[in-house]
């Protein structure tokens, strides 16, 4: 079966590379015994992954067992894991198979196995090496035939330095690894994970799905997914039962983003083989632009309050209030070249804890902030700097071949 034979089969949406990867090695691990760990963020999609292992492997008509590690909790897990005989703690009024008997011969998904007790870690361990257990409140030794997968969201190499995860356990699990991408680290999966999602809950609530504008796919594109897919999918669904209009713009989208230190969040990837730092003018672009309008209509306010720059209103300004018009004519004369601030020396005093300062009058021409036009503008130079190779410019501003050549189409773009 091929990658999107399987894509199709778990519902797994995208084309990026990182994803096609991950999906590849589950495929070819499947068929054998060893343990695989996956990580990456919470909400990437990790409990997908066990399942195309266990049903591409021989094991696949027996039990699959998926057990939440961080949910159980640390007094009780031995005896979910292992089993209990009776009597052998309070409440144990009969003996209990735990999930190691119950998924024999069948595979046992670990999810969050880095939240594991130390002493239930050892039991494990004991588990991967010789297929041996003991219930709690016994001294019988059983055997189990189970293949375990684990999934973790915790940086296990940081847990082991801090004592809190065996290093011999994590390199038992770590057999075969699967690395899952960010949300942010496959853009080009990001619309399409959306339509898809809006097209979903269109017919789960028996209306007509949501369709994103320009604006608003740009803003969905480069906004920073903390909770990836599960954010992605949550978003999608608040939209589509809140929103009357189906159309929906940036506008609209930017209400239901969760705002960080006052601005969304945009995404900036290192592109691959790139230079700690070396991030695409695109992704610089953008956040320049989202944080330089939030900080001119302050710039604004502050400016009106003044009551046109009346010199005696100035002099009775607080220390704060001149501390930020200070550090915002700094700001707009370092990013000039985004929102062309002009700044023109005038007369006026300013009283600083009683010490006259010439104040620069700043006069504020906006220009346009319409990120389809900054977007065509980035497009057009970058075309020109490989003349007119599609290739290399997709490559420098981020996007796949296909999307560049749609971009070229939408904007009427003349190479």
């Amino acid at each position: 079966m091929d990658l999107q034979d399987i894509k199709q089969r778990f519902g797994i949406i995208g084309s990026s590379p990182a994803l096609e990867r991950a999906i590849d090695i589950a495929r070819q691990v499947a068929p054998t015994d060893l343990s695989v760990l996956i990580t990456g963020e919470s909400g990437t999609g990790k409990e997908v992954f066990p399942q195309i292992i266990h049903q591409f492997s021989a094991r696949k008509h027996g039990p699959y067992i998926a057990v939440n590690c961080g949910a159980i909790p640390e007094g009780t897990i031995d005896s979910e894991l292992f089993g209990h005989e009776k009597g052998s703690f309070t409440g144990a009024h009969e003996a209990r198979k735990g999930y190691f008997e119950v998924a024999d011969g069948g595979t046992i998904f670990l999810d969050e196995v880095g939240e594991l007790p130390l002493a239930t870690q050892a039991r494990l361990l004991r588990v991967l090496e010789t297929k041996e257990y003991i219930r709690v409140g016994s001294s019988k030794v059983q055997k189990t035939d189970v293949r375990i997968v684990a999934a973790t969201n915790v940086n296990l190499q940081q847990a082991i330095e801090k004592s809190k995860f065996r290093e011999d356990l994590y390199y038992r699990l770590n057999t075969v690894p699967i690395l899952l991408p960010s949300l942010r680290e496959r853009k080009e999966d990001i619309f399409l994970l959306f339509r898809k999602f809006a097209a979903d809950f269109a017919a789960k609530y028996r209306m007509p799905a949501i369709k994103l504008m320009p604006d608003a796919e740009i803003l969905l594109t480069n906004y920073y997914w903390q909770g990836n897919v599960r954010q992605l999918k949550n978003i999608a669904e608040q939209i589509s039962i809140i929103e009357k209009t189906r159309d929906i713009s940036a506008d609209i989208l930017a209400r239901y983003l969760p705002q960080i230190n006052g601005s969304s969040l945009l995404s900036i990837v290192k592109p691959e083989g790139a230079a700690t730092g070396d991030f695409s003018e695109r992704d610089l672009l953008y956040k320049v632009l989202f944080d330089m309008k939030k900080d001119l209509n302050d710039l604004k306010k502050v400016v009106h309050d003044i009551v046109q720059f009346n010199p005696t209103n100035i002099s009775n300004l607080s220390h704060d209030d001149v501390q930020i018009l200070n550090r915002m004519q700094t700001e707009a004369t370092q990013e000039s070249t985004l929102t062309d601030v002009m700044l023109r020396p005038s007369n006026v005093t300013i009283l600083n804890n009683g010490t006259p300062q010439k104040f620069v009058e700043p006069i504020v021409v906006e220009e346009t902030l319409s990120l389809s036009d900054k977007e065509k503008e980035m497009i057009i130079k970058s075309l020109q700097k490989y003349k007119g190779k599609r290739k290399l410019a997709a490559s420098e501003l981020g996007i796949s071949e296909r999307t560049l050549y749609r971009k070229i189409n939408e904007y009427g773009i003349n190479e």
